[in-house]
């Protein structure tokens, strides 16, 4: 299917004309994105946790410290909702009503599920790596058994997703169109910036071509969809 089912949990009702339900735009956002929030409930109480994740085809992936309260709680395979955002710039209208945000998000739901298989979570935990950089893990020392036990990875498979964009100019009343207020949008990216070496980083070690070729500048969230495009068609899959 190229589209995901919308129920009453996922259908946009506010302003449905931002919605899309297909995966090429729910996958891409999700790819221009490194951080997430993931909603979830313990003992009647709800929780919002910021982390880091990675996407393999329909499963999200993200980790932690095997002592982490929220990973044990939903490595039981409890239902997380799982988000992301990305902010791309402040809509300025003639009036504060139609002041808006131009953004990018996605929606997802499904429940969480610890990978026990070692050798799975060692590779999963490599395409984590390979998020951050495609060939980064073939210059890091291996993953070691302790580390590899000190650390739970979760999967999700998505079960219902949406993306909710917006983008363009503001949209005022038609009175308001004639007054004299600057109005119009002020974009918002994140970029890469000079590669700042560690105080103690061994003398003579070269900065790596994958770095490198990170020119200063460089749009974050589209850097970050291209490299998981590339990476989903090379890397771990469950």
């Amino acid at each position: 299917m190229d589209a995901y089912t919308p129920t009453a949990r996922s259908k946009i009702k506010r302003l449905p004309k931002r919605a899309h339900y297909d995966r090429d735009t729910v996958h891409a956002v999700l790819d221009a994105g490194l951080f997430c929030h993931i909603g979830y409930v313990i003992e009647g109480q709800p929780y919002v946790t910021p982390t880091g994740f990675w996407r393999v085809e329909d499963r999200l992936f993200w980790h932690g410290s095997s002592a982490s309260r929220m990973l044990r709680a939903q490595s039981a395979g409890i239902p997380v909702c799982f988000t992301v955002t990305i902010v791309d710039g402040l809509v300025l209208a003639r009036s504060g009503f139609h002041h808006s945000v131009n953004y990018r998000s996605v929606m997802a739901f499904g429940n969480a599920a610890k990978i026990e298989d070692a050798d799975e979570k060692r590779e999963a935990l490599h395409a984590y790596i390979e998020r951050f950089l495609p060939h980064r893990n073939r210059e890091l020392r291996e993953i070691n058994d302790q580390e590899l036990k000190a650390t739970t990875v979760l999967g999700m498979t998505i079960e219902e997703a949406v993306a909710k964009i917006r983008n363009g100019p503001p949209v005022d009343d038609e009175p308001d169109y004639a007054l004299p207020v600057w109005a119009g949008v002020v974009p918002i990216r994140q970029v890469f910036g000079e590669p700042v070496a560690d105080p103690r980083l061994k003398q003579g070690t070269p900065l790596p071509l994958h770095i490198a070729g990170l020119p200063p500048g460089a749009d974050f969230a589209e850097v970050m969809w291209h490299l998981a495009e590339r990476q989903q068609k090379s890397t771990y899959s469950p």
